[in-house]
């Protein structure tokens, strides 16, 4: 009877656990996203920053959304109707979360000197010079990379690329502390830093993605995805460097900044090497 009792209580752990890694996973979906998502009972803003092990796989959702409407516009008129349709659907998916981020950045890091300066200016909500240039810049390369590709690799670049540019850029809550002002932060518990086990869990999410090449190209180009995550990895730790040099720390315009700039050093990488490796 205990035995009994005993695995019973086991099951019904297991399932409360089973039922919290849910509702982790539909907060970073409603955080990252303008989707609909159900009511929450019992929120508690903790779940924010335990959901963030899960913004790589919610990236694979955004980049797979994005991906069908490649899809479709590239096969009714052309490719580069397919990148700029593709391109605002994902920023109207996701509220222009990143791109804002990106645009602060620029705005913050080229308007001021000093950590103060530039931390103020991310505040505004107003747009400068430097984040419009470094926005419209960021879009353009975008959306030209994007329709260099053929219709299967843009497939798999908008899914890998979304997925794992989020990884690489929740990274720096591991490494970095936190840059802003804790007691006006827009999301406090993202203020907070990034468990290694989360880091690890948030990329053992992204394995599954890897059987995506081999569904749309027939095979695993293992050297292309190689330098493609080598220079994500060397724009998130060039932008590691730079966050913490003039602020002492990342922010969250810092994160969507490295994301959206991880996301184009893929995009660069499969456009790159699409002549000869493919």
């Amino acid at each position: 009877m205990y035995k009994l009792i005993k695995a019973l209580k086991n099951k019904g752990l297991k399932t409360e656990n089973l039922k919290q890694e849910i509702r982790l996973f539909l907060v970073a979906v409603q955080f990252l996203t303008r989707l609909p998502m159900p009511a929450l009972n019992n929120y508690q803003p903790l779940w924010l920053q335990q959901s963030a092990k899960y913004f790589p796989l919610t990236g694979l959702l955004i980049g797979g959304l994005t991906a069908l409407v490649f899809a479709v516009l590239f096969w009714l008129i052309n490719p580069w109707v397919a990148a700029i349709g593709s391109t605002a659907f994902s920023i109207r998916l996701t509220g222009a979360f990143h791109e804002d981020g990106l645009a602060d950045s620029c705005d913050g890091l080229g308007g001021s000197f000093t950590r103060e300066g530039a931390l103020n200016i991310m505040k505004d909500s107003r747009l400068g010079t430097y984040g419009t240039l470094g926005l419209v810049m960021a879009l353009a390369l975008k959306v030209s990379l994007l329709a260099s590709l053929s219709l299967p690799l843009a497939v798999v670049a908008l899914v890998l690329a979304h997925g794992f540019s989020r990884f690489f850029s929740i990274l720096l809550l591991s490494f970095l502390p936190y840059a802003g002002d804790l007691e006006h932060a827009k999301a406090k518990p993202m203020a907070q830093s990034l468990d290694k086990r989360q880091a690890a869990f948030a990329l053992l999410t992204l394995v599954p993605s890897l059987l995506l090449p081999w569904l749309v190209l027939g095979s695993l180009p293992l050297g292309s995805l190689l330098l493609a995550w080598l220079l994500m990895l060397f724009t998130t730790s060039y932008m590691a460097r730079l966050l913490n040099r003039r602020l002492g720390g990342y922010t969250g315009d810092g994160l969507g900044a490295t994301q959206q700039l991880a996301e184009l050093a893929f995009y660069l990488t499969f456009a790159a090497l699409a002549g000869g490796q493919f």
